[in-house]
Order: structure tokens, then C-alpha cells, then sequence
């Protein structure tokens, strides 16, 4: 994989195109990567042991690598 934990991207494509942000996690088994703030969903949790209260959460989920495109963090500017 082209991404690694802690680059900087720019996401090129589907509805979160424009968007930038920080790669949290790569996955290269499946060729996606969890980047901060894109393609942020909710989630419904039922209370349990860990989370007594429970509720509506906010979880980042994966996407293709394929849809970023990194960027340089020195010049800002977009590598080839």
C-alpha cells in the first residue's frame, strides 16, 4: 500500500470528495484505510457491562485506498 499511519490525504472521490484528514489506521488486507473525520456514520449501541448507558455513537468507518490520495504535509501540495 501508497498510505501509511499518520499521512496526511486528500480524499479524490464519492461523498466525501475535497475532504482532508489524517490517516488513523491502514488496513492493507482489504486495501482501505480509516481516515479522521471522513465517512463518519452512527451507530446504536444497547447498554452492556463496558457502556452502562448506551446510545447513538459516532464511528469513522473504512474506505478504499484507491479513493486518496496523499499530500504532502511540508508544502501542502499533492504528490504524484
Amino acid at each position: 500500500m501508497f498510505v501509511k499511519t499518520g499521512d496526511n490525504v486528500k480524499i479524490i472521490s464519492g461523498d466525501s470528495k475535497g475532504k482532508e484528514g489524517v490517516v488513523k489506521q491502514a488496513i492493507p488486507s482489504a486495501n482501505k484505510v480509516i481516515v479522521e473525520g471522513v465517512n463518519v456514520v452512527k451507530k446504536h449501541s444497547k447498554p452492556s457491562n463496558t457502556q452502562p448507558q448506551g446510545g447513538i455513537v459516532d464511528v469513522e468507518k473504512p474506505i478504499s485506498a484507491t479513493n486518496v490520495k496523499v499530500v504532502s504535509k511540508s508544502t501542502d501540495k499533492e504528490d504524484k
